[in-house]
This record gives C-alpha cells, sequence and structure tokens, in this order.
C-alpha cells in the first residue's frame, strides 16, 4: 500500500494571468506525518491549501489526496478529508453543539451517528461544559477548539490546518498544539498544516517544506534542516568600516562568511571554540570586537539561508497583523 496520501507535481495557481501566488511545487505528504508549510503570509501558503481542498483550481500541475485527483474528482477529496481554516467560520447565534451537528448535516451524517461523534468531540477539545452555550460567548481559545471539533465531525482520514493558532495567547496555542499531537499519535491522522510561527513548525512538524514566493525552497524534517547549514551561526561586529571577511575566512573551521549590515554571519564547526579564535585573530589583525553572539542552527537561520531573509515571529507582516487583529476582534465580539 502506497504510504503517500497526498502528491503534487509542477503545482501552480496563477491569478488574473499576472499573479503567480503558486509557482510549479511538488511535494509529498507521507501516510500519519504533520506535514508543515513554513513561510511568511503571502508566500503561498493558503493557496495551496485552497487548491488541496478543491476550493482554488490549479492553473497547471497536479494534486491527489489518497489517490484521488483534485479536479476530477473533487468530491471524492472532499469526503475524505477535514478543514480547520484560518478564519472562525462557526455560526455565533448558534451553540457550540449546534455547529458541530450543522457540520455533520453538510456531510451527510445520520443524526444518531453525529450526535455520538459531537459528543465526543465536545469531550476531546475540552468544551463539553460549554457545548449548550451560544458561540458567541466563546473565547478565542474556545473558538478555535470548536473549529477543531467541526474540522473532525466526518472522521478525515487526512486534516488541513490553516495557521491553526494565528491570534492565539501562547497557553492557548500551546493547549491546540498539544490537539494536533493527540490526533496524530492517538487518531494515526495526516495532517497538513501551515504557520509562520518557527517553533510551531518545530514542535509540531514531522517535516516542514519553507516556501517563499510561491516556491519551495527547502523540505526536510526540522533536524534535516539544521543541520544543512553545516554548523553553529556565529554574528559578530567590528568597531572599524573595513571588510574583513577574508581574515576571517582564514580562521579554522570557519566554513562560511556573510557581511550583512556592518556585521558578519559566519557558519562555523565547533562554535564555542571558533568564536574566540576569530576574536584573536581581529585583535592581532588591529580591529575591535563590538558585539558576538554564538547560536546553534534554528530555523529561522535556515529560512534566512534559503532566502536571505529572517522568519521570526515578532517580525510579521501587515497582512498578518491585520489578520491577527481581525480575528481578535471577532473573537472578543467587537
Amino acid at each position: 500500500m502506497n504510504d503517500e496520501v497526498i502528491i503534487a507535481e509542477e503545482l501552480t495557481k496563477v491569478f488574473n494571468k499576472s499573479l503567480v501566488a503558486v509557482d510549479h511545487i511538488s511535494f509529498r505528504v507521507k501516510s500519519g506525518e504533520i506535514f508543515g508549510f513554513l513561510g511568511p503570509n503571502g508566500a503561498g501558503k493558503t493557496t495551496t491549501i485552497s487548491m488541496l481542498i478543491t476550493v482554488l483550481r490549479p492553473t497547471e500541475g497536479t494534486a491527489s489526496v489518497l489517490g484521488y485527483d483534485l479536479v476530477r474528482q473533487a468530491n471524492d477529496v472532499r469526503k475524505v478529508i477535514g478543514v480547520v481554516p484560518q478564519e472562525y467560520t462557526a455560526d455565533e447565534d448558534l451553540t457550540g453543539y449546534e455547529n458541530i451537528m450543522l457540520c455533520a448535516d453538510l456531510y451527510g451524517i445520520p443524526r444518531e451517528i453525529a450526535k455520538k461523534r459531537a459528543l465526543e468531540l465536545l469531550e476531546m477539545v475540552e468544551l463539553t461544559q460549554f457545548k449548550d452555550k451560544r458561540v458567541e460567548t466563546y473565547s478565542g481559545g474556545m473558538r478555535r477548539r470548536l473549529e477543531l471539533a467541526c474540522g473532525l465531525i466526518n472522521r478525515p482520514k487526512v486534516l488541513f490546518l490553516d495557521e491553526p493558532t494565528l491570534g492565539l495567547d501562547v497557553q492557548t496555542r500551546t493547549a491546540t498544539w498539544n490537539y494536533i499531537h493527540k490526533l496524530k499519535e492517538e487518531y494515526g491522522m495526516t495532517i497538513f498544516m501551515t504557520t509562520h510561527y518557527l517553533e510551531e513548525a518545530d514542535a509540531l512538524c514531522d517535516r516542514i517544506a519553507i516556501i517563499d514566493k510561491g516556491r519551495i525552497v527547502s523540505i526536510g524534517t526540522p533536524r534535516e534542516l539544521k543541520d544543512s547549514l553545516g554548523g553553529d551561526i556565529i554574528t559578530i561586529s567590528i568597531k572599524e568600516s573595513v571588510d574583513v571577511s577574508e581574515l576571517i575566512r582564514g580562521v579554522a573551521h570557519v566554513k562560511d562568511v556573510k557581511k550583512e549590515n556592518g556585521s558578519y554571519r559566519i557558519k562555523a564547526e565547533f562554535g564555542e571554540v571558533t568564536a574566540p579564535l576569530i576574536i584573536e585573530a581581529l585583535r592581532k589583525g588591529g580591529y575591535t570586537v563590538t558585539r558576538l553572539s554564538l547560536t546553534e542552527p534554528t530555523l529561522n537561520e535556515v529560512y534566512l539561508e534559503c532566502t536571505g531573509r529572517t522568519l521570526r515571529d515578532s517580525e510579521e507582516s501587515k497582512e498578518a497583523i491585520r489578520m491577527q487583529r481581525m480575528i481578535l476582534r471577532r473573537a472578543r465580539g467587537g
């Protein structure tokens, strides 16, 4: 039996014949894994999910979910997947229980079966005591958990999560991670998720595809991606304005040097040993070190290596901030 449940080949989406949102991407998702798309807003993550869940039709390329072609067998795809979108979609005038039952009706699930599943799901996401409360009274975290329950009512084999913790506080985000882990570990569910949170991708995903400007620039496990950098990262600044890249490059264990905005970003083996050697070489050359930092490889360093830019949780795009504020307003009923 083929253990690849999602297969995409040269998948492409162009809007208005000019805007390339997703640019000939290819990837495969294995059964039972959490596969993540990591990148900033506008990178093509949501567009990719929209194609995989058959909301958008690809411009070029092919893709299948559990062997069903996205275009030719769209209805079959919809029957075997669950979706939790970025936006809150629950009806605020209905109770949590009623929202789940409404989703069950849309899937054509018999009422008696749906009732049992709804209660089980409410218990799983810890909303049983709030099941008869209208959703307008729910907090942001409660709404996100309800969205997850709604996405599971048809017992999907593949679950799509689009920015599952956008707009949530740290505590609620961690609780959501626990639910996602539970789906994988206890139910063996395959999960495809998007995120721009580095720590989220690192904590949850078995494999990660880094996507930038509609293209996949790297794929691997978090460990593989970090190891691909080939060593620790040393960042150093000096008082003088001259370029000392060649001097640093000549120090033992230094593998690469890049000058960026007046600082030097150095890849080196045995960073704790190499950093003092660099300082000593600069001192002997008559240069004054004003700043030095040493870090082990992180996903942010991987993203920087692949794209030339950093991707930090604290440096969200204007679009991400706008989306987050909108979700928080809706969560608060404002």
